[in-house]
């Protein structure tokens, strides 16, 4: 048994490996044109094709979290089914590979896959994610995560709220345009704080270059007045760090659990909606369990008939479930959040729906058949 599922592994690790290099390839070379259009801007003199080169390197972990229960299941696929297809596998059968010693053996090689994933989308990616961006920011300056309107975070101190809008952060950590709403108690704007740079500090931000703005709106309308000043400097006291601020730029999706974990608890505590990172926080626990699905599903195609052409209709039809397991998983994400859904059954659903599909295609071609 053991020389079978060297066998087995062997041959899938290397089916996977070259498809897994054949998608990052591709993945590669459209991320490098997109890229080259940086290149050379008067804003960014500095970044050159070297440059672009080494931050679409660094982007290639994040397509491998996303590609590996793809290719894992294209791989699988095709090894099975060129195993049946050579016939390799009813000699295999015949040598003592029940279905369900099969399925142990593929289950077992899934939760490699499993430990793969998580540990790339939770460690290595966030890392060369965050490391590209820098190297990116050195090149080009100041740069913005989320659209033109910056990141919003929200802090509670007493009777009074805050509202605090970051537009960008540069490559050494300065905060830029940032701008602070102070709110009474009864909810109205009394004070905006618009600083041109700011910089963290443990329990307060320094600011730099501030105009204040207190709003009077006590008393009769007529009388209401709006007074402005000029501050160089001032320390603002906050609870507000430096991980919060830099998760609240990142994308959810680039983000490690921990820190999607965290993040969710800061906006429970300040009342804030937190479905978006809940989600997301969801589907980094159950994507790598997708690859145990992918190898299920990849088990029927070893118990089919072949013509001396017909593998590569099935491992076409591999490429076309995979691709629809990526879309699925997207719009169940997006629909989730839309419609308010629980977030860890719209995280789980691509998968169960996956799961039930693998489950009824082995119980029907490998133990009815």
């Amino acid at each position: 048994m053991k020389t079978i599922r060297r066998l087995i592994y062997v041959e899938a690790l290397k089916a996977v490996a070259f498809v897994t290099l054949g998608f990052l390839s591709l993945f590669f070379f459209f991320d490098f044109v997109d890229e080259l259009q940086s290149v050379g801007r008067p804003e960014s003199l500095a970044y050159g094709p070297m440059q672009a080169l080494i931050y679409v390197t660094l982007m290639i972990p994040n397509h491998l979290y996303e590609l590996l229960p793809i290719t894992v299941l294209i791989g699988c696929i095709f090894v099975m089914a060129r195993l049946a297809q050579s016939s390799e596998y009813t000699i295999l059968r015949t040598s003592g590979l029940g279905p369900w010693r099969a399925l142990r053996t593929l289950l077992l090689l899934g939760m490699g896959f499993v430990i793969l994933t998580f540990a790339i989308g939770d460690y290595i990616a966030p890392i060369s994610g965050r490391t590209g961006q820098l190297l990116k920011s050195r090149y080009q300056g100041t740069y913005s995560f989320v659209g033109n309107t910056g990141a919003w975070l929200k802090e509670k101190r007493g009777d009074m709220s805050y509202a605090v809008n970051v537009l960008a952060i540069s490559r050494n950590g300065e905060l830029r345009s940032a701008r602070i709403f102070e709110f009474d108690p009864n909810g109205f704007v009394s004070k905006q704080l618009v600083a041109t740079t700011a910089r963290i500090q443990d329990g307060h931000w320094v600011l730099s270059d501030i105009e204040q703005q207190d709003y009077d709106t006590r008393g009769k309308t007529d009388t209401a007045r709006i007074t402005t000043t000029r501050v160089p400097t001032m320390d603002w006291p906050t609870s507000l760090t430096a991980e919060m601020v830099s998760v609240a730029l990142l994308r959810p999706d680039r983000m490690s659990t921990i820190d999607l974990f965290d993040y969710i608890r800061h906006l429970d505590a300040n009342g804030q909606t937190a479905q978006r990172y809940e989600i997301e926080f969801w589907r980094k626990v159950f994507y790598p369990l997708s690859c145990l699905v992918m190898v299920v599903l990849a088990l029927p195609f070893a118990y089919l008939h072949f013509r001396q052409a017909g593998i590569t209709t099935y491992v076409f039809g591999g490429v076309m479930i995979g691709i629809s397991f990526f879309l699925l998983n997207n719009v169940f994400g997006y629909l989730g959040n839309l419609s308010n859904w629980s977030p860890w059954l719209t995280a789980a659903a691509p998968g169960m729906i996956y799961s039930v599909m693998s489950l009824t295609a082995f119980s029907w071609l490998v133990l009815r058949r």
